[in-house]
């Protein structure tokens, strides 16, 4: 199999899983969507609860979004995101409520359809059943079906740590950004502990001790 180092074979290839996991654990109930590659605010991924949301010559069609950002994580954690939009896909078409305020918080209904379609889901204390990995069921058919990473990615920038998008209910919570290393430095006195901050290496000493500040580590 070549490589996925490409837009159009990423866009392919996101339709080709879509179709598999469909056949899976949905038995190809669901129609398959306008599958987009786009950077929509704080989310790995959305549902768009339109059924117009796209419009051609062949009709309309939902549309499924994974975040560009995100294209390059494993493809257990991009098979676990499009799955999370395929279980919301799910319940629109059954009218069941899976999400509320606004298709941001994920409820008890979401997690038990999800956790029945190979996904393990744990608890956001602002969004809810959110936060999706894969589950066992779904690493076996991934090896199964000889699936592998895709290997293109948008350059982006770290967003807010959130679950939703606004147009359903978002996919799994973005990473929050790592913490920014501080500029300071702290030097103690060994005797007394008293300490200070200084913005450059210095020498310093304690005055109190009349000994030498050493640099915390």
């Amino acid at each position: 199999m070549k490589q996925l180092t490409t837009y159009n074979r990423a866009a392919g290839y996101l339709n080709k899983l879509f179709d598999l996991l469909n056949q899976h654990y949905f038995e190809n109930a669901l129609t398959r969507p306008t599958i987009t590659i786009q950077s929509p605010p704080r989310a790995y991924g959305h549902f768009s609860l339109r059924p117009d949301t796209w419009v051609s010559a062949n009709g309309t069609s939902h549309e499924i979004n994974i975040g560009a950002g995100t294209l390059a994580r494993p493809i257990e954690n991009i098979c676990s995101t499009l799955l999370h939009e395929m279980v919301h896909y799910y319940c629109y078409l059954h009218q069941i409520k899976d999400t509320s305020r606004n298709g941001t918080y994920h409820n008890k209904r979401f997690k038990e359809i999800a956790e029945h379609c190979g996904l393990l889901i744990d608890h956001d204390p602002k969004y809810g059943w959110t936060i999706t990995h894969p589950g066992d069921d779904l690493l076996d058919f991934i090896l199964e079906n000889g699936l592998t990473d895709i290997l293109i990615n948008r350059n982006e920038y770290y967003g807010i740590c959130v679950g939703g998008t606004g147009t359903h209910s978002g996919g799994t919570a973005l990473p929050p950004p790592p913490p920014k290393k501080s500029s300071s430095r702290k030097y103690i006195c060994p005797r007394c502990k008293n300490s200070v901050r200084a913005t450059k290496e210095v020498h310093i000493a304690c005055m109190d001790c009349d000994t030498p500040m050493v640099l915390e580590k």
